[in-house]
């Protein structure tokens, strides 16, 4: 279940390769959305990711969030 998004900032969303110490631009843009939340973040503020998965994080609960998600499957 996605969290009540917010409203998305100025300008339009990025394409992002994440890697694991970085990312790379694909498309620019100014946020990505979060894979949990459905929150958007501004590349500014984008810390968590998973290099695995290419999804981006709000913050590090959501990253954890998924984390549990995905280990409780297994």
């Amino acid at each position: 279940m996605r969290d009540t998004p917010e409203p998305r900032p100025e300008g339009p969303e990025a394409k992002l390769l994440y890697g694991p110490g970085g990312y790379q631009v694909i498309k620019p843009g100014t946020f990505v959305t979060c894979s949990v939340t459905g929150r958007p973040v501004p590349l500014e503020q984008l810390r968590y990711w998973n290099v695995d998965r290419q999804e981006a994080y709000f913050d590090a609960a959501a990253g954890f969030r998924r984390h549990t998600e995905i280990e409780s499957k297994k």
